[in-house]
């Protein structure tokens, strides 16, 4: 009985492109046996092996000259919160500058899009569009609200005086620069819409969603990772959310906090933020569920409590 040749390395362990295995005199029926796939043509893939996202686009942005990975696919390969209720699409967003060929095969979305040089960026080997930009091209998609979510975690950077310093993706001053460079672009007058919305220092989707949730009702702002100081200016708690004009501050306890080390640890800063005279709202996920009035007026008791007057 014939034995079945390995596949020569690296082919043996990632997606590889015909050409790839032509070139190491790999007998074309050897890559059409039945331990290799071929999810496109001139693309083949070792059975059994797994991949990563990168990995599974790489020969498609390898078997498309000038081809960029964008959209859906680029802002999951860069980690970007989407919505509760989004589905992620099966295919990959692979696009091409304006005035080539959209990209046309198998288990591809192709797109066409006016690229400059500042827009992409490679990741192991693989073209993908830039988080700014990819932020960008998710504007013709979503609207405001889930775009801010995303801008807060681009920008998100704090230096607190407790746990490691956490550095923005993309500076706020930096997103701002970029998109007010662009021109006609689909999304780009949500995306400035957003913008103005974005705030550094958010921890969490939830938290954003919460904040975006208190300002459309009105109410006076809250500040992402407020901290609230002693008498010597020492800071003592960072608040999720903090309004220091009427010494509230919004907690959004996720189910980290049902443990009871967490418990014990909230309990101690419970007491530390009533001992400095703040007035503490603490939102969950069964708040957010029951809508926007059940949370806003949770926390408009303790902005009462701090001497918050309604509008009338």
């Amino acid at each position: 009985m014939n034995r079945r040749v390995p596949l020569p390395e690296p082919l043996g362990s990632r997606p590889f492109l015909l050409s790839e295995s032509d070139g190491l005199s790999v007998p074309r029926r050897r890559t059409a046996a039945n331990d290799v796939r071929t999810p496109s043509r001139a693309i083949r893939v070792p059975v059994g092996v797994e991949l990563s996202l990168l990995q599974r686009c790489r020969p498609y942005t390898d078997v498309t000259p000038g081809s960029v990975i964008s959209h859906f696919t680029a802002a999951r390969i860069h980690g970007f919160p989407m919505p509760v209720d989004f589905d992620w699409p099966p295919l990959l967003d692979v696009a091409r500058p304006r005035g080539a060929a959209a990209p046309r095969r198998k288990h591809v979305r192709g797109r066409r899009l006016r690229l400059d040089e500042g827009d992409i960026v490679t990741l192991d080997g693989v073209a993908v569009t830039s988080r700014a930009r990819t932020w960008l091209d998710l504007g013709s998609v979503f609207g405001v609200g889930d775009l801010v979510v995303i801008a807060d975690y681009l920008v998100s950077e704090h230096n607190r005086n407790f746990g490691p310093a956490r550095e923005a993706m993309v500076p706020l001053d930096e997103l701002r620069a970029y998109i007010e460079s662009k021109s006609r672009i689909p999304g780009l007058a949500m995306c400035r819409q957003a913008l103005g919305l974005v705030r550094v220092g958010v921890d969490s989707p939830q938290e954003s969603l919460l904040r975006l949730m208190l300002q459309r009702a009105g109410l006076p702002e809250f500040h992402p990772n407020y901290p609230i100081c002693d008498t010597s200016g020492y800071p003592r708690i960072w608040t999720d959310l903090g309004c220091p004009e009427f010494r509230t501050c919004v907690e959004y306890e996720g189910t980290h906090h049902l443990s009871a080390e967490q418990q014990a640890s909230d309990h101690d800063r419970d007491f530390t933020t009533s001992s400095l005279l703040w007035h503490q709202a603490k939102i969950n996920k069964t708040d957010m569920k029951r809508g926007e009035v059940h949370v806003v007026g949770k926390v408009s008791r303790m902005l009462k409590r701090g001497g918050w007057e309604p509008k009338a």
